[in-house]
């Protein structure tokens, strides 16, 4: 399981933060449980959030990057994309991966990553959060963008400790 490994993690104090959690549409009760995982992990650390839907993972860095242009402090990339029988699934995880790593770049601004790349639906129920999964991606994701926020505060504050 990818998740081997991964840092235990306490709630952190993010209140002023804006945040803007983009997902797909795609695969409903998967998205839906990775919505519901950034969700808990926003409200617990009183960042301010908004969700916004778009078609679908591939539409995610657009959308990412006008939230960040137009102010937000990052941003929450959630989507969905399972392997089928035409290289469509190699085109779309690239765009989406490449392009929110470009949006993160240019606005030097986190996009937390939460889009799912699998070979089957089971294994979007095992790390979307839902009862009975093995991961939470979603709180991941949101975690992610919201300590990455933090210390980019910190380290243009010229405040960051090692």
């Amino acid at each position: 399981m990818s998740g081997h490994g991964a840092p235990a993690t306490t709630p952190v104090d993010a209140a002023g933060l804006d945040v803007v959690v983009v997902a797909g549409q795609w695969h409903d009760v998967i998205t839906d449980g990775l919505i519901a995982g950034a969700a808990r992990v926003l409200d617990a650390s009183g960042a301010r959030w908004r969700l916004v839907r778009v078609p679908g993972s591939f539409e995610l860095p657009v959308a990412c990057q006008a939230a960040l242009d137009a102010g937000a402090d990052a941003a929450v990339a959630l989507g969905v994309i399972i392997r089928g029988g035409t290289p469509h699934f190699e085109f779309v995880s690239s765009a989406a991966t490449d392009g929110l790593t470009r949006v993160a770049l240019d606005a030097g601004k986190p996009v937390g990553f939460g889009v799912l790349t699998l070979d089957d639906e089971q294994q979007g129920i095992d790390r979307a959060g839902l009862p009975g999964s093995k991961e939470d991606k979603g709180a991941e994701a949101a975690d992610a963008a919201l300590r990455t926020a933090l210390l980019l505060r910190e380290l243009r504050a010229g405040v960051a400790s090692a």
